[in-house]
């Protein structure tokens, strides 16, 4: 698979493509990148390829001519159009259905853009997707492209030692992936799972697949909506929605229970005073606080903010009439 990346910054792109698993991709021919410099399509004598934007406002904009003239002077080379992605905060959410569409194609071409982005007219031009890698602003579109790359050429034959790795990770099936353990055997008192040592694979299938839909439950719950489930997954996923279900309900009751408690935890009258951490004569008043007596002998807060916390004063009953001020 071959791409393209039109940029202002092609050692940026190269340099960061060049290592780990996409750099021994390119050196054993499973994928290609090139960056193509949009400086040298400018037919400016000083290379420059932005200008004020149109209307007013604040930074630049990327001039339409060099960006459509270097996608144009590839396009002849190559002898076909190929799809470009224009990497934009604007577009589509990338994810790992749209890195198995693309990783079909064999050729794509990613535009940077930099500054306030791209004159409109190019992206209209020669724009057929616009990507982005999340809600948020980057300085320009090289650390996308370069995800989306990387993403994309995981799925690419070839690419991995393992072919397996690329269909047992997070998002494959819209489940998040299981956790994964190595030498040590022990850490820190902290046993690896007996299950994985096993050696009885299926078993162990069993177990990575639930341990995904835990933590899929727990940390994306968003996925199980579309998730690709058996029946004995859908029924322990049923079964942990009825337990969590059930946790929730005994942990409300708790919370009731507790506060219908609260009189005889804190002690009546003049035992409310142990509220502050002792007993009201030890106390001793300060600027902001005098205490009085109440009819019943309870300290009480005639001036000043009370020191009691809000929520555990609304669940404390007045007594023979007293009022906390």
């Amino acid at each position: 698979m071959d791409f393209y990346i039109l940029t202002l910054f092609p050692e940026m792109v190269m340099n960061g493509l060049s290592a780990s698993i996409t750099g021994r991709a390119m050196e054993n021919g499973a994928i290609s990148a090139e960056a193509i410099d949009i400086r040298d399509y400018s037919h400016d004598k000083h290379h420059h390829v932005d200008d004020g934007p149109y209307g007013g406002g604040a930074g630049l904009v990327m001039q339409p001519g060099p960006v459509v003239e270097a996608y144009e002077a590839l396009c002849e080379r190559l002898g076909k159009k190929p799809r470009l992605i224009y990497m934009t905060p604007q577009g589509r959410v990338f994810d790992q259905e749209l890195a198995k569409e693309l990783a079909k194609e064999p050729e794509l071409v990613f535009l940077c853009g930099h500054y306030e982005g791209v004159d409109e007219r190019a992206l209209e031009l020669i724009c057929t997707d616009q990507i982005s890698i999340g809600d948020y602003v980057l300085t320009g579109g090289e650390l996308p492209a370069m995800v989306a790359i990387d993403c994309i050429s995981r799925l690419v034959p070839g690419v991995l030692h393992n072919e397996d790795s690329a269909e047992e990770e997070s998002f494959q099936d819209n489940l998040l992936e299981y956790p994964q353990y190595t030498r040590p055997e022990v850490f820190r008192d902290m046993q690896v799972p007996p299950i994985l040592l096993s050696g009885h694979h299926q078993k162990i299938h069993q177990w990575r697949r639930q341990q995904s839909i835990i933590r899929t439950l727990e940390r994306r719950p968003d996925l199980l909506e579309t998730a690709q489930l058996t029946k004995k997954e859908r029924e322990f996923l049923e079964e942990l929605l009825k337990e969590r279900s059930g946790n929730a309900a005994a942990d409300t009751s708790k919370m009731y229970n507790e506060e219908a408690d609260a009189p005889e935890l804190h002690g009546q009258g003049a035992d409310r005073s142990k509220l502050h951490g002792e007993s009201a004569d030890k106390r001793e008043p300060n600027s902001a606080e005098t205490y009085a007596s109440g009819p019943d002998g309870a300290g009480i807060c005639a001036s000043g903010p009370s020191t009691v916390d809000p929520a555990i004063s609304a669940a404390l009953p007045d007594t023979d009439g007293s009022v906390s001020a």
